[in-house]
């Protein structure tokens, strides 16, 4: 399932067989409850704040080339999934090495 506002580009989600969800922001939508439990399910604020956080980490490297970019994003996304900062982070990448 892929969650996005309403930018066009993202119409053709659902042709290439992709389930899809929206949000219109342009019309003061940020999230929507579907089933009624009280939580809202569809929004993008996950995926932004992730945008966000990486840009502040990639801002101390003062410019990185693009062939080195996926190395930088898929090690950012490991430390962001895995949730551990600093020596606690170690335990994760040496079990993933391991395997």
């Amino acid at each position: 399932m892929i969650y996005t506002d309403e930018y066009g580009i993202y119409n053709r989600l659902t042709e290439w067989g992709y389930k899809h969800k929206s949000v219109n922001h342009g019309t003061g939508e940020y999230a929507r409850d579907e089933d009624g439990d009280g939580f809202h399910e569809v929004h993008v604020n996950t995926m932004e704040g992730f945008w966000s956080l990486l840009r502040g980490w990639l801002r101390p490297h003062r410019g990185i080339s693009q062939e080195k970019f996926p190395f930088y994003l898929g090690f950012f996304e490991f430390v962001h999934n895995v949730g551990k900062r600093g020596k606690a982070l170690l335990h994760s990448l040496v079990e993933l090495l391991i395997k």
